[in-house]
């Protein structure tokens, strides 16, 4: 034991060097799809943790020979935890953690009864290293034992060479690198984990900067680069104008629940039916990135993309919008929200006040009890029963959102409450997925039927959307297995679909078949309305006349065109489905960053508070 001791004293701070280097590099190569495609990648994949770990664990070089070893234990502490919550975090959103996603966990909750799905038993070998280093630390602090340190210049300069080398070979291979930050697999795959967390890290704490040096020449210069929309259809301008609007948010739901049959059962019986007297968009895109549901609202209400980083709702509920809420208002509508959860999650209660909702009706306006709730909260169906009353004191025209908990991951439901079977596939969270799509069903239904009772059907129009994928690309087997599908690029983006059902009572119902995104929403409405989106500074396209040639566009930087598609790092024919060069999608790449890039800076400088 002595003699182990002695020789960890000796070689502690190499051997810690390659032993995180060695599992960062082994998780990076298998539990994260970066695109590795050549020998320059697997070069990146090889020395791109190589020179932030010797630097970050020679940090314990600056303390005294006693301080040295519990220095060298928290570093080595907070490396494995980082790439431990990384793994966990991947898993089920297939991205990575951000600086921002840290720092907003306070207001939106962390992974809760979702861990537990999420960890394998073979997670424990990423610790075993991490014991045998505390336990070391720990008693040569106790013994007085110091930890010889190798080399300090010669450590420090190799480990900075290692960082510039990859820095420099990334950049070659790829200048938009680093003014993609959106592109986080990219970013991973090219410097490392770890210096992908240094480069987000210096990124998110410029961020504050561009709206200090934001000035009304530069928002009036982006207003002039915002694309012209086209003119709205005169068959549905204004269709529902001056008609109450409720909008319901579909938790998780994917577009291939929509006439899907599990043992000869419908999951969606009612929506099914419903979409027969509605406009119906079955290619409307997922387009969500780490705010999630609080993307979706803020698409729906700015007709802005949300940020790659973090949530708006999080980052920027200071900033100046021309919302929906606002738009309506000078309509003479009253807005409300309506979520049984805390109203500080996803800080929605100082985000709705920014985005100018008049009423938030919250968990604390609810009655909510064990008996009523299930995983993240209240159950569908008492929460859309309670909010009739709250929407009986709403004055009319009005504007109500509803966001539904129940359809959450990790999808649990009580027996009781469960009126189809579980599917059986390979994958038990796909198989508890079909009961709670059934359950939102029919808590959508009886829904439907209360407001008609209460007089709020005829005089209304609905909408209905799916707020982000249900099924991370983790458990998408399932699903394949389920739809007897390929599994592949293509069937992934398909399955990126959610649903859009806009219902106007006494309308006859159509399909429309354009593709489009979430965030084409907020246009869509507002024609409906007999409001021009054209007079609001927007990203979003009215579906009725958005243009074939414009790109749908992923906050990732994948896109969907009329021709190609890009995903996973790789240039789609729509027609073979089958890869081409990448130049034939660089003319739509340019489209996406210059997009996406005024966007950031629109939300990032806070320019609309510059313009009228």
């Amino acid at each position: 034991m002595n003699e182990l001791k002695h020789f960890l004293a000796k070689h502690l701070i190499p051997l810690g060097v390659v032993a995180l280097w060695l599992k960062t590099v082994i998780v990076s190569a298998t539990a994260f799809s970066l695109p590795i495609q050549n020998g320059v990648d697997i070069f990146l994949l090889l020395i791109g943790p190589l020179g932030s770990l010797m630097l970050l664990l020679g940090f314990s070089f600056y303390f005294s020979k006693h301080v040295r070893p519990l220095a060298f234990l928290l570093v080595y502490l907070l490396c494995t935890a980082l790439l431990f919550g990384t793994l966990l975090y991947y898993r089920f959103y297939i991205d990575f953690l951000t600086v921002s996603v840290f720092l907003q966990f306070s207001n939106v909750g962390g992974l809760g009864s979702s861990t537990a799905e999420l960890v394998s038993p073979y997670d424990l070998l990423l610790l075993i290293d991490l014991f045998v280093v505390a336990w070391f630390t720990i008693s040569a602090k106790i013994e007085r034992q110091p930890i010889e340190r190798p080399n300090g210049k010669g450590f420090a300069w190799s480990g900075l060479v290692a960082l510039v080398v990859a820095l420099g070979v990334s950049h070659i291979q790829n200048p938009y690198l680093l003014k993609t930050d959106y592109a986080r697999d990219e970013l991973v795959a090219s410097l490392g984990l770890y210096n992908y967390q240094l480069v987000n890290l210096a990124q998110g704490i410029s961020a504050p900067l561009k709206e200090s040096w934001a000035n009304e020449a530069t928002a009036s210069d982006i207003k002039a680069e915002m694309q012209e929309k086209p003119s709205p259809d005169v068959d549905v301008f204004g269709l529902a104008k001056g008609k109450n609007i409720v909008m319901i948010s579909l938790e998780s739901t994917q577009n291939f629940v929509i006439g899907q049959t599990v043992n000869g059962e419908e999951l969606t019986p009612f929506l099914n039916q419903l979409i027969e007297e509605s406009f119906y968009f079955p290619n409307i895109y997922d387009q969500t990135a780490q705010g999630k549901s609080s993307d979706m609202e803020f698409m729906l209400d700015t007709g802005f993309y949300p940020l790659s980083s973090g949530s708006a709702f999080v980052r920027r509920y200071e900033n100046t919008f021309r919302s929906l809420p606002q738009i309506l208002k000078e309509q003479g509508y009253t807005s409300a929200a309506f979520h049984a959860n805390d109203a500080t999650f996803w800080n929605r209660e100082a985000m709705y006040e920014t985005l100018g909702y008049d009423e938030f009706f919250s968990k604390d306006d609810y009655e909510v009890t064990d008996e009523l709730s299930v995983n993240y909260g209240l159950k569908d169906k008492p929460f859309f029963a309670q909010s009739i009353d709250h929407l009986n004191t709403l004055k009319s025209p009005y504007m109500a959102k509803f966001i539904p908990l129940t359809n959450h991951f990790p999808f649990l439901l009580e027996q009781e409450d469960q009126s189809i079977d579980p599917a059986d596939t390979e994958v038990d969270v796909v198989n508890r997925y079909v009961t709670t799509i059934r359950y939102q069903d029919e808590a959508i239904e009886q829904f439907f039927a209360d407001l008609k009772k209460e007089g709020h059907y005829e005089d209304t129009i609905f909408l209905l959307y799916g707020d982000h994928y249900g099924i991370s690309r983790q458990y998408e087997s399932g699903v394949h297995t389920l739809l007897d599908q390929e599994e592949n690029t293509l069937t992934h983006l398909d399955l990126q679909k959610v649903p859009l059902i806009i219902h106007i009572p006494r309308q006859t119902g159509q399909t429309i078949e354009t593709e489009g995104g979430q965030i084409d929403i907020h246009a869509t409405l507002l024609q409906l309305l007999g409001l021009s989106a054209n007079e609001n500074l927007t990203f979003s396209y009215d579906l009725f006349t958005r243009p074939s040639d414009v790109p749908i566009i992923f906050r990732d930087g994948r896109f969907v065109s009329e021709e190609y598609l890009y995903a996973d790092h790789t240039c789609y024919d729509r027609k073979t489905e089958q890869p081409v060069e990448e130049t034939y999608c660089a003319k739509d790449q340019e489209i996406v960053r210059e997009q996406l890039a005024l966007s950031d800076e629109i939300l990032l400088g806070d320019l609309l508070r510059f313009l009228d």
